[in-house]
């Protein structure tokens, strides 16, 4: 048997690429991997709401899938829209690496504990929404691209620091650019930080699907994941809405924190609910609920209609 993986070019999309290419082989499982450019990766002179946030860094990798000259696309698991068509499904979820933002400079003195005023470089409009709800004094600038050209903006001091993801900091092994790990309890990450999400059409055999989920899928990362997708599913939430979410297993037992930031950072709403690791999707749509009765549709219609002007 032979799985066609179809990726992204950035190095950190083939660090994922090339770890499930090794966990298939492991199985002795033949595989190819197909390199495919995405919008996201052509277009870097605008920020991620201005492009559209739904399949930015996928839709090209589906269109593959469809034809079937790929039979899997690895993706970062946060970077896969919630509202799949109904022609897709993911396969599997990889085991969940730390989930913590981290602040990454040459000045690893750097902290936002410090109160000093510093500039920072991202992209992502629930870090940019968090910092200015905890941290007004310090700027932020537009940082698109990947992890290689954020590195050397930051080196020509476009920014003194970068807010990225601990997992793509650590795969690319800069370890030691890290300032600082950002605390859960005000950066919590994004919907499904951390791990790698398998997605195939819903066509594939069904011999190659059982070979995914059995080589591919770590159940306690799935039931997480599940959990905080369909949280975002019921928010409509993408890239560019600065929702966060994160769920955590005791026993059989989850908890699900999720919340929403508007974009001037006034606002913040988080809640915590607890459910049955029988029925993670029951979860995340029971706390997406809450949230919106507590205001959320409220700031998500701000939030749409600004990004629409």
């Amino acid at each position: 048997m032979q799985i066609k993986i179809g990726t992204r070019g950035s190095k950190l999309a083939l660090w994922q690429a090339y770890h499930i290419e090794s966990l298939l082989q492991e199985g002795g499982i033949e595989t190819e991997i197909v390199i495919i450019e995405t919008k996201g990766d052509q277009i870097l002179d605008r920020s991620l709401s201005k492009i559209g946030s739904k399949g930015v860094f996928t839709q090209e990798l589906e269109e593959q899938l469809r034809t079937g000259d790929i039979d899997i696309a690895v993706h970062s698991a946060k970077d896969l829209q919630s509202d799949l068509d109904a022609d897709f499904e993911i396969s599997a979820f990889t085991e969940r690496e730390i989930t913590n933002d981290v602040l990454v400079s040459h000045n690893t003195s750097l902290s936002l504990q410090s109160g000093q005023p510093f500039v920072i470089g991202t992209s992502s409009t629930r870090r940019i929404a968090i910092l200015k709800h905890f941290y007004p004094h310090i700027k932020t600038v537009d940082m698109r691209g990947n992890l290689q050209t954020r590195l050397r903006k930051l080196e020509e001091g476009q920014c003194d620091a970068l807010l990225l993801a601990y997992a793509g900091v650590h795969r690319m092994e800069y370890d030691d650019k890290i300032a600082e790990h950002l605390k859960l309890e005000e950066f919590t990450p994004a919907v499904g930080q951390g791990s790698v999400a398998v997605e195939n059409a819903v066509s594939l055999p069904e011999e190659k699907k059982a070979v995914l989920r059995k080589l591919l899928n770590h159940t306690p990362t799935s039931i997480r994941l599940r959990t905080e997708r369909a949280f975002l599913n019921r928010l409509h939430g993408g890239c560019s809405i600065p929702v966060f979410g994160l769920a955590t297993l005791a026993d059989d037992q989850i908890n699900l924190t999720g919340g929403i930031v508007s974009l001037d950072g006034q606002e913040l709403l988080r809640i915590n609910k607890t459910g049955s690791t029988e029925a993670p999707e029951a979860l995340g749509y029971a706390l997406a609920d809450e949230l919106l009765t507590a205001g959320a549709d409220r700031i998500l219609k701000e939030i749409r209609r600004i990004q629409a002007q």
